[in-house]
């Protein structure tokens, strides 16, 4: 069986170490999100594709899900010894050294996906890891009503971004309206994304392309699945690479809700899906990707009554756990997701 997954962060990560458990014989590629990649201190970081390798590599923080176990900070205590910033976002000395030679051979002139094949050669993850583009993306947020500069300029890191154009590198403020425009990454950590957003942008998507290997996985996979990832910032950013809906909507998809009784299970997807104008529930997530693009959809059994919903005519419902509480719990809903996919393949009674 082949089967490719459209990935984000920590849930993502979580759920396939559960897909592997529940198909042990099957080829998984992962497509990466790389709209939350930001550059740091001179250093090139990839938020999504890092825990996906660090999760299935064995090396992650397992109580925080994201970062290296056993880490140390000396690295990042020396940089604001010499007042370097952005003070709000943590790497550890481990984490450093994953940024520090992805950059160095980026800056060789090495493809992202060639790049992460070599880190992937150290933490053999089991799957295919592949980023979603090899061009820049980076996911920024058009803050809510006026900001007061002094609130979001210091320490911004547009002006460091590698997709900063020259009106975002002189002023994060937008001329209509002194609005804030910053890059996902300050408003979900720095800003704990508690500043409501106006609009949420995919800065670079709409021109850049699928990494090699992105189509043909897509295309030559018996199913899709998106695992419960943010479905705004993490699958809606991949999904907003030119050619990569369409490709999935040609395939049999199922999705797993990230959204439980009313609430994210992790992070705030909430004032995400609220930026868009999607409600925070099992059955709008459902109705937001729609029938045309998913096919089947897991909901939590506190969700059950979403099989019923009109809202969700076309899409094949069906209700379980989906709490990954642990590896067993986590490999029964991978389990049920390839089952419903299997129910849903084309040509099957």
């Amino acid at each position: 069986m082949r089967i490719t997954v459209l990935a984000g962060g920590v849930g993502a990560a979580r759920f396939l170490r559960g897909l592997k458990q529940a198909a042990p014989d099957a080829e998984i590629t992962v497509i990466g999100n790389t709209g939350d990649d930001i550059t740091l201190f001179g250093l090139r970081v990839c938020p999504d594709l890092d825990t996906v390798m660090y999760t299935l590599g064995g090396g992650i923080d397992e109580e925080q899900g994201w970062g290296r176990a056993g880490e140390t900070h000396r690295i990042r205590a020396e940089l604001t010894a010499y007042g370097a910033g952005p003070d709000w976002f943590t790497l550890g000395d481990l984490d450093f050294a994953t940024h520090i030679r992805r950059s160095q051979l980026l800056a060789a002139g090495q493809s992202l996906s060639t790049v992460t094949e070599v880190l992937c050669r150290r933490w053999r993850p089991g799957v295919r890891l592949l980023p979603m583009s090899d061009d820049p993306v980076e996911t920024h947020v058009v803050l809510a009503g006026p900001v007061l500069a002094d609130s979001v300029q210091a320490d911004s890191v547009l002006a460091d971004s590698v997709l900063a154009d020259s009106v975002l590198a002189d002023s994060v403020l937008a001329d209509s309206g002194e609005q804030a425009v910053v890059h996902f990454q300050e408003w979900w950590v720095r800003l704990h994304a508690e500043a409501p957003a106006a609009e949420i942008i995919a800065s670079g998507a709409a021109d850049a392309e699928p990494a090699p290997g992105v189509l043909d996985a897509i295309g030559a996979a018996d199913v899709v699945l998106f695992p419960p990832s943010n479905p705004v910032v993490s699958i809606g950013t991949i999904l907003a690479v030119p050619g990569i809906r369409a490709a999935v909507a040609a395939k049999t998809v199922v999705g797993v809700s990230p959204i439980i009784g009313g609430a994210p299970v992790r992070g705030m997807a909430d004032a995400c899906l609220t930026a868009i104008g999607v409600a925070t529930s099992a059955t709008a997530v459902g109705a937001h990707y729609g029938p045309g693009l998913i096919d089947g959809w897991l909901v939590d059994e506190a969700d059950k009554a979403a099989a019923d919903d009109p809202l969700l005519a076309g899409i094949e419902v069906r209700a379980l756990p989906l709490y990954m509480r642990d590896l067993p719990a986590t490999t029964a809903m991978a389990r049920a997701a390839l089952d419903l996919a299997a129910e849903l393949a084309p040509g099957r009674a």
